[in-house]
């Protein structure tokens, strides 16, 4: 999942990176409105964190900005303000959530996974494709009785995949939804984490999940 987090300031900016990192997220950061909104508009982000205070055009315009577009993006709005008129305009601009600075950060991925998950009409956590199962929360992936480890990036596109089930997905889809604005599209590196899945998802069985589609990409399916 690809989030784009527009805060001005750096510190928490770089917290906020640094901790979604740590879960497997791809993130880019924006440090004022302008570019924050150029980036919203042209990188089709799984999630905006957007602050409400930033320089240039403030939060408000750019959440009304996104929705005019008819983005459907989750937004979660922050603010350093505790207060009810704040929060009934961010959601009024078209935020999905709101968050008060400071926040604890467990809650502020509570926020995001929930958000993700209704944006992706997963009711549940735990997705399924055959005997493969993956905890978005617990971030647990099983195949049959045996559980599998996976670093970051391997969770990160096993999950892309899985979200995805059925469906032929791009190498630019992936880069775009599970890489940051640093990834470089023309290396090999998305064919390389593809092979690494393979050997710890397919190898030891019968029954293929990950397939190659010629002149397309990838597809994750039970048969």
């Amino acid at each position: 999942m690809r989030i784009l987090v527009v805060e001005d300031e750096k510190k928490l900016a770089s917290f906020i990176k640094r901790g979604l990192k740590e879960k497997g997220y791809a993130v880019d950061v924006a440090a004022d409105g302008d570019s924050g909104l150029f980036q919203a508009r042209e990188v089709p982000y799984d999630l905006i964190v957007l602050d409400i205070m930033l320089p240039g055009k403030d939060g408000l315009y750019i959440c009304r900005q996104l929705r005019k577009l008819k983005l459907g993006t989750p937004i979660l709005m922050l603010t350093a303000r505790d207060d009810v008129e704040d929060k009934i305009s961010g959601l009024d601009a078209g935020a999905d959530d709101y968050l008060t600075k400071p926040f604890v950060f467990a809650e502020f991925l509570a926020r995001i996974r929930a958000l993700i998950r209704r944006n992706t009409d997963a009711a549940s956590p735990v997705l399924k494709v055959a005997d493969l199962q993956l905890n978005q929360i617990t971030r647990k992936v099983t195949r049959g009785d045996r559980e599998i480890e996976l670093t970051s990036t391997e969770f990160a596109l096993l999950e892309y995949l899985m979200l995805n089930a059925g469906q032929v997905v791009t190498r630019t889809m992936i880069s775009e939804h599970v890489w940051n604005d640093d990834f470089d599209s023309f290396s090999n590196v998305i064919n390389v984490y593809v092979n690494y899945l393979r050997k710890k998802i397919d190898a030891d069985f019968d029954h293929k999940l990950i397939h190659s589609v010629r002149g397309a990409g990838y597809v994750l399916k039970e048969s």
